[in-house]
């Protein structure tokens, strides 16, 4: 690629509001995720007492456990929605984008 057609595609006003969406979109799950994760650091270290309270009476499950169950369905959740927004968002853009700038 030439340096005036990369030139070209970087000034493109649909090329950088693409690039504008996936910094937004990326920082948004990113933060999520990190809030999630470092939320459950924190009781680990400050929460004893109550991580290791049982579930039920008589149970051996204590809290912590479904607790950090959700810490990993959370961050499958948080891919699953970011896959979803790339599949209908950015995949199509990017699309566009190519077929602009190749034809």
């Amino acid at each position: 690629m030439k340096k005036e057609e990369l030139k070209k595609i970087l000034q493109d006003s649909e090329f950088q509001s693409l690039i504008k969406k996936v910094t937004t979109v990326s920082l948004i799950f990113t933060a999520a995720i990190m809030i999630v994760y470092y939320s459950f650091i924190l009781l680990l270290a400050y929460g004893k007492d109550f991580l290791s309270q049982p579930v039920s009476e008589g149970s051996a499950t204590t809290i912590g456990i479904p607790i950090g169950i959700g810490v990993i369905v959370a961050a499958w959740i948080l891919t699953g929605l970011y896959v979803y927004w790339a599949n209908k968002n950015y995949d199509p853009m990017v699309k566009k984008l190519r077929e602009k700038f190749r034809g």
